[in-house]
């Protein structure tokens, strides 16, 4: 039995991107320190700090929330494609997170959908 947002799959894959996204933009130039570094940081947190508020929630509410940390993983996958435009991450490496991204969404999209049919 799920008791701790710990415990949620979902919440696992995307602590696990957050601390890629963390590691990945340690190496971004200092001049991106206050806006996409740290943007990109606040979206993958935002993602998961979600999944983690709502869990204590009603269902309804915990749906809302695993939808606004669908909208932060949008947002994430943006970043990523402006990262590697940029020059700041390798092609391979922004695909990578942003397949594990396009993951989480699924995850919880599926989630989503089976507490709301309750």
């Amino acid at each position: 039995m799920i008791r701790e947002f710990q415990d949620l799959y979902v919440w696992q894959k995307a602590h696990q991107l957050t601390l890629c996204i963390y590691k990945a933009t340690r190496d971004y130039p200092q001049s991106e320190e206050f806006s996409l570094t740290s943007q990109i940081r606040k979206a993958a947190v935002s993602v998961c700090a979600n999944i983690a508020e709502g869990k204590k929630k009603k269902t309804r509410d915990f749906a809302r929330f695993l939808q606004i940390s669908h909208g932060s993983l949008e947002e994430i996958k943006y970043y990523l494609i402006l990262s590697c435009d940029l020059g700041y991450l390798e092609e391979a490496e922004s695909r990578r997170m942003y397949e594990e991204a396009e993951e989480v969404g699924r995850m919880l999209h599926g989630l989503r959908s089976k507490l709301e049919s309750r």
